[in-house]
This record gives C-alpha cells, sequence and structure tokens, in this order.
C-alpha cells in the first residue's frame, strides 16, 4: 500500500531539496550496503534495496521529482489516484554505472549496465587456502586446482557451430530486453523486462556448438600458481584478476579470490604482527638467573634471564615477528616465563629443599632437617 511508504527522501537519509550529487551519492552508498550480493539471503536487506531503487528511480528524475516534490506520492503513483502518472521505471537507471564503481561489474549481471546482451564480466571464484604459521609469516607461493568456464576454443565464445552465425532476435532487436507499456485508472506507465524469445542474449543460435551447446563457454579444471605476501594474516585475501570464470559477449573473466586460513602452531601465537610465546623455566632458573634458548621463528636464540625473575613475567625480543604486509619491518616476539614448581621430588631434594626454607625463614619439619644434616655428616 502506498500509505505505508517511506518518504522518498527519508529512505536515503536526506532532506527536502537535496542536490542531484547528494542523491547520487547517498544511493551509491545505501546501495553498496544493502546489496543482495554483499548480503545472500538477508531478505529484509533485499526489501531495503528495493526501497533504495525505488526512492533514486524518483529523485534522479528531475522531472519525477518536480512532481513529487509538489504532489508527493500521488504524483509519481497512480494508486494514489493523483495526476502526473506513474513513472517508476528502472530500465531509466543505469545500474551498470552505479555498481561497476565499486563492484567492478561483478556481481548480479550488473556490470553490462542495462544491455543483458551486452559484454559482462565473468563470475569471481573464491577458494580456501591453509597456510602454515610460517608460510603465512614469511610469504610462499601455492598452486591451486581450480574448476572454472573458459571461452569455448571451437567457436571462441559465440556458441555457434562453425560456419554459422547467430541472427539477431527480431522481438527485442538484440537489446535481450522488452519494453511493455501498462496503463491504469487512466494513467500510463512502462516496465523493462527479459525478452523471451532470445532469454536476454539478444541473439537467437539456430546450429550451436556441439563443444559448448551454444553457451560459448567450458568447463576446464586448471592449476593457477599464487604468490602469497609476506604477513598475511588469518581472513585476508589474495585478489587475482582474470583468474575466475570466463565473461560472456566479450567481457572480461571475473577474478579468483584466495582466502588465507593459518593452521595453529604447537608454540607460538600470533596477534597482528606480533608473536606471543610461553617459556617454561625452573624455580633455581627463576631464582638465579639462567641463559634460556628461546624459539622464534627465525630459529632460537639466547637470553639472559635475570635472578629473581617472577612467573609471569613478559620480555621482549625485538624485530623477531611477523613482517609487516606490503609493509617495512617486522613485529616483535613477546616471550612470557612460567616457573615451573617440581611435582616429585627424591629424599635427598626434598631435604635441600628443606634446608632452604628453613634458611628463607620457613617453617620446617624437623623431620627434614635430620635427614638433610645426616646426609651431610656421612659426606664428611
Amino acid at each position: 500500500m502506498a500509505e505505508q511508504k517511506r518518504d522518498f527522501y527519508e529512505v536515503l537519509g536526506l532532506s527536502k531539496g537535496a542536490s542531484d550529487d547528494e542523491i547520487k551519492k547517498a544511493y551509491r552508498k545505501l546501495a553498496k550496503k544493502y546489496h543482495p550480493d554483499v548480503n545472500p539471503g538477508d531478505k529484509e536487506a533485499e526489501e531495503r534495496f528495493k526501497e533504495i531503487n525505488e526512492a533514486y528511480s524518483i529523485l534522479s528524475d528531475a522531472e519525477k521529482k518536480s512532481r513529487y516534490d509538489q504532489f508527493g506520492f500521488a504524483g509519481v503513483d497512480p494508486s494514489y489516484g493523483g495526476g502526473g502518472g506513474m513513472g517508476f521505471d528502472m530500465g531509466d537507471i543505469d545500474l551498470g554505472d552505479i555498481f561497476g564503481s565499486f563492484f567492478g561489474g561483478g556481481f548480479g549481471g550488473f556490470g553490462g549496465g542495462g544491455r543483458r546482451n551486452g559484454p559482462q564480466k565473468g563470475d569471481s571464484l573464491r577458494v580456501n587456502l591453509a597456510l602454515t604459521f610460517e608460510e603465512a609469516a614469511f610469504g610462499c607461493t601455492k598452486e591451486i586446482e581450480l574448476n572454472r568456464t573458459e571461452t569455448c576454443e571451437e567457436c571462441k565464445g559465440s556458441g555457434c557451430a562453425a560456419g554459422t552465425t547467430a541472427e539477431t532476435c527480431p522481438d527485442c532487436r538484440g537489446a535481450g530486453q522488452v519494453r511493455i507499456q501498462r496503463g491504469a485508472g487512466g494513467f500510463a506507465f512502462s516496465t523493462t523486462t527479459t525478452c523471451s524469445k532470445c532469454r536476454g542474449t539478444g541473439k537467437i543460435i539456430h546450429t550451436p556448438c556441439k563443444k559448448c551447446g551454444g553457451t560459448g563457454n567450458t568447463r576446464k579444471k586448471q592449476r593457477v600458481s599464487v604468490t602469497i605476501p609476506a604477513g598475511i594474516d588469518e581472513g585476508q585475501a589474495v585478489s587475482l584478476r582474470g583468474q575466475g570464470n570466463a565473461g560472456t559477449n566479450g567481457g572480461p573473466a571475473g577474478d579468483l579470490l584466495v582466502r588465507v586460513q593459518i593452521k595453529p602452531h604447537p608454540q607460538f601465537r600470533r596477534e597482528g604482527v606480533t608473536v606471543l610465546y610461553e617459556q617454561p623455566i625452573s624455580f633455581y632458573q627463576a631464582a638465579m638467573g639462567a641463559e634460556l634458548e628461546i624459539p622464534t621463528i627465525d630459529g632460537n636464540v639466547k637470553y639472559n634471564l635475570p635472578a629473581g625473575t617472577q612467573t609471569d613475567t613478559t620480555f621482549r625480543l625485538r624485530g623477531k615477528g611477523i613482517p609487516e604486509l606490503r609493509g617495512r619491518g617486522r613485529g616483535d616476539q613477546y616471550v612470557t616465563v612460567k616457573v615451573q614448581v617440581p611435582t616429585s621430588l627424591n629424599a635427598e631434594q626434598k631435604a635441600a629443599l628443606n634446608a632452604f626454607g628453613e634458611a628463607m625463614g620457613e617453617k620446617v619439619p624437623e623431620s627434614g632437617l635430620k635427614g638433610f644434616f645426616e646426609k651431610k655428616k656421612k659426606k664428611k
């Protein structure tokens, strides 16, 4: 119902009297946010996208905008019974111009503009690639096997058998779309729909290519080499232009997006370009200090642990972290020491520990001290 519609300016987040540039800018931003390809399966986003398109179709047209500003919905929607007639015609909106700027023409078939039989970019492919901790840190080259569509070698993408050509569709005259005029309540309006005779291709193939069945494309398995830059992180992707599915009607191939997944490391954790590591140390090392061998992604390094180090103390190894992605320098490695308390002691170790406890002012059982001093006498 028309009464349930929101004000078109409100839909685009604008005030009445907004300029053409403001209208177009607001539409671009909202259409990108709520586009169905960005929100797959989201019905609410899909309805919002339709609402945004309807608002833009009115406010981007000077004549329709003028009627709307003067008469409101009655000036552009015949269901309100007002004058001026319904002017809503999605065929007047060049979606290729709008979406090509930020989607690269690869979403929903908008890349070809208003003509469905024009050159259209092929679909982009998305694959996941598992890397080890070190491969992600230092970069590597991997090969990926793809199953993608490519231009048919037999017909060179025309879809026609050798020696034959396609006929221009007589109904749409090669446009792939037909305009239908309708009238209601004394008002006339038009809509654009896909041509049913050629199914939007703009041509009719009488003798299809045997290899591709008239589609102009064939599916093949291919191996593609992917260079992974040093410092790439979980969830980031590498884009390979032209390595996706073949385009149609002479359009370029889509892209290949390789999304990285990093396998867990048995010793290290990663936070951006920082490497985190926990180093176990003994009570003796913590109390007296020690020279430690610390593992890093570059190999072991020596570190002098000061005497009296407490458990959970963290120190930094500069430049031993992850290389910055497409930048200079590297992150650091942070090492947290964990004092390991002995869980099983022999008699001599217990006696020595009891003597240490007494020296530190601890209350120690006499039996424990007796065993320690008897041991000393025997050695003498």
